[in-house]
């Protein structure tokens, strides 16, 4: 690791092999906090190549925890993170509602690093268990329509990073490969970015991948549909500009999609939205984020998707698919 952060500081960049290699010495504890805060630091200010990205990618899904859910025909909506823009959790409730329309949900996730309240924060708290267990997965699978994957029981080779990112408490590249090493390998994702350039190598590295992906940026810096403007797509067969009347809504504030300042916060807004008491800018955020999801795995219209989004949410069908997930943990 000395080596390598003498070449890093010197401004060379890594082969995808080599960038491989890095995260199996972190992996394998051959590195200490400090070299592995300092290897953080520089791809904080530096741009990470392609290649590089490539690799940490690749070494992840070597070591991860194997699990074959691939006859579900599941879709991840995970987010980057890293926006700084707090808002609530979007995309876990866009989970829940996609999964009430009867589509599989495999949802990637993980505590908080850089923000309020993660996706695995929220569905702690409210009861969910973690497990990377094949038969619990399943059943909730084929009972709720979605399962939570929890990044660190997928990922081990991440309990030696998770202190560091923790204590730096910034985005890092691990906010870039979260949502690439679903340990599910799902056959459709959406995937929020919070740069134009990480859509840009993201699409490069989706590319060569089987996954029927759409990467979603909105142009004023958010990981996902925020209604506050328009919204960037790049998919397999789709590189579009969306504007917030193509999901039938007028654009909104910033304020109107905050977050929060505590986990409890968050958790009370998303018990809000999933029993029906969001504000309309609530609600039909979270049901344009389900919207594309519904639309990509249905292989239907984005007004079809958002249909089927708003009556999930409406009926409580989404809240329903919570309440099993809780029961199952139980």
């Amino acid at each position: 690791m000395k080596q390598l952060l003498n070449r890093l500081t010197h401004h060379e960049i890594l082969s995808k092999a080599e960038a491989k290699q890095a995260l199996f010495t972190i992996s394998e504890a051959n590195a200490n906090h400090s070299q592995i805060a300092s290897f953080l630091t520089v791809y904080m200010m530096r741009s990470i190549t392609i290649e590089e990205l490539a690799g940490f990618r690749e070494a992840l899904l070597e070591l991860a925890v194997p699990i074959n859910l691939s006859a579900y025909n599941s879709i991840d909506l995970c987010g980057t993170g890293g926006d700084g823009k707090n808002t609530f959790n979007i995309s876990t409730l866009a989970s829940l509602i996609t999964a009430g329309t009867g589509v599989n949900v495999t949802k990637h996730g993980n505590y908080s690093v850089s923000s309020v309240s993660g996706s695995s924060n929220v569905l702690e708290s409210l009861g969910v268990k973690f497990s990377n267990d094949q038969a619990f997965l399943e059943t909730c699978l084929e009972k709720a329509n979605i399962c939570v994957l929890h990044a660190p029981l997928f990922h081990p080779a991440m309990k030696f990073v998770a202190p560091v990112r923790k204590d730096l408490a910034v985005k890092t590249f691990f906010n870039m490969l979260g949502p690439m090493v679903n340990p599910a390998k799902p056959t459709h994702q959406i995937v929020g970015v919070f740069s134009l350039e990480l859509a840009r190598i993201y699409s490069y590295l989706y590319q060569d991948t089987a996954t029927n992906f759409k990467i979603v940026h909105a142009l004023d810096g958010y990981d996902e549909i925020s209604l506050t403007g328009d919204t960037k797509i790049v998919g397999n067969q789709i590189n579009t500009v969306l504007t917030p009347k193509d999901f039938n809504a007028e654009k909104i504030q910033a304020k109107e999609i905050y977050g929060g300042e505590t986990i409890s916060e968050a958790v009370h807004l998303f018990q809000q939205i999933l029993n029906g008491n969001g504000t309309e800018s609530q609600n039909q955020v979270v049901c344009a984020n389900a919207a594309l999801a519904i639309s990509t795995v249905k292989n239907c219209s984005l007004q079809e998707g958002l249909a089927m989004a708003e009556e999930s949410l409406k009926s409580r069908k989404a809240l329903e698919k919570l309440k099993t997930l809780q029961k199952l943990s139980a």
